[in-house]
């Protein structure tokens, strides 16, 4: 007499670069349509009361694009008024504005100011440059957008942080985007926020250790070995295109992430072509609608992962940016373990985002 085979409620799953398990949760797991239903209170702002949709009471824009050609803020003539207030400008046709956060987290310096207190703590000043990055339209974002205004915000990401990875004490260039309050996102009106810090991202530092390993022992690149996995077996790909590949990755950590990434190899986010970018907006625009049609416009986080810019040499690594909606609550256990949990496995939510 055989026993009979216990199915198991949940999987675990190894991330082959972070190296951390994640838990694929299918005993609790839900029907892919069941996330559309998901009832949600948004902060609501009327647009004369929003600060982006009256710009110019904003900081001195340092970029502007009009539906896709550059501004020279310059050109605008920009001054200060005695009140604090930016006049002067006049924004005119503009499609999206790089202005300073009122409330940056990180202020310019040129001197860290280490200290230390008693034996082992240590501090430092938080040097760096806080930015946002606007879209005109109050309610539309990435999923509302056309290719050429999805392009707009790349060539503005692409600018931006070659002009910042040039600056005193500026080693990484965080580049993110919050929608929802769920997300983070303190205001409703669209926009990205470029954050450069001296340091580098514990996350990003266990990705660069680990893909150098792999690197080192196979001489080969582990996100180009693992998108060559996902093209040759099918299961995961939500959309591609010429250039790029976009998965919902093995280990998930959350229901229906998404990874985009270039099929060719680059460390290098900024050194992306011309008609590189004109893919990856592409791409974008598609998985991001996908997205909001399958969870009914979820809140969503997005950021990018490229190689630091602190003078040193990564050619194993391979930048990508990673799409996050917010489906669930980290409770307790992944707090605690930092062990994450997805609700949905990767291939049904591929499958899912593939027919929408």
């Amino acid at each position: 007499m055989t026993k009979k085979q216990v199915r198991f409620p949940s999987e675990l799953r190894f991330d082959l670069v972070s190296k951390d398990w994640v838990v694929i949760a299918t005993g609790r797991g839900k029907r892919p349509e069941i996330f559309k239903m998901e009832k949600r209170k948004e902060i609501k702002i009327p647009k004369k009361f929003c600060p982006f949709c009256n710009i110019e009471t904003q900081g001195k824009p340092k970029l502007i694009y009009s539906h896709g050609k550059r501004i020279s803020p310059e050109k605008r003539g920009v001054h200060r008024k005695v009140g604090g207030r930016w006049v002067g400008w006049s924004p005119g046709n503009w499609s999206t504005v790089v202005i300073p956060n009122k409330y940056p987290a990180f202020l310019p310096s040129e001197k860290l100011e280490k200290k230390t207190e008693g034996k082992f703590y240590q501090k430092m000043r938080a040097c760096g440059f806080c930015e946002l990055v606007v879209t005109r339209d109050h309610q539309a974002h990435f999923p509302h957008f056309e290719i050429p205004q999805v392009k707009e915000v790349f060539d503005i990401y692409q600018e931006r942080y070659l002009d910042l990875m040039e600056k005193p004490l500026v080693n990484h260039v965080s580049i993110f985007h919050n929608h929802g309050k769920a997300a983070g996102a303190s205001q409703p009106h669209p926009h990205s926020q470029i954050v450069t810090t001296p340091l580098i991202d514990i996350d990003l530092q266990k990705a660069l250790l680990n893909s150098e390993r792999y690197f080192k022992e196979n001489k080969k690149c582990v996100y180009c070995q693992m998108n060559k996995w996902e093209e040759k077996i099918k299961k995961r790909i939500v959309f591609e295109n010429e250039d790029f590949l976009a998965i919902c990755p093995f280990a998930s950590k959350a229901a229906f992430e998404v990874i985009i990434s270039p099929k060719f190899h680059s460390p290098y986010f900024e050194k992306i072509a011309e008609n590189q970018k004109y893919q990856l907006a592409q791409i974008f625009q598609i998985v991001m609608k996908k997205l909001y049609k399958a969870l009914n416009d979820s809140p969503y986080n997005f950021y990018l992962h490229t190689a630091p810019c602190d003078k040193k040499d990564y050619p194993y690594y391979h930048w990508h940016f990673t799409i996050l909606p917010k489906t669930s609550i980290p409770a307790g256990f992944e707090i605690g373990t930092r062990m994450e949990i997805s609700t949905i496995e990767p291939e049904k939510a591929a499958q899912y985002l593939r027919r929408q």
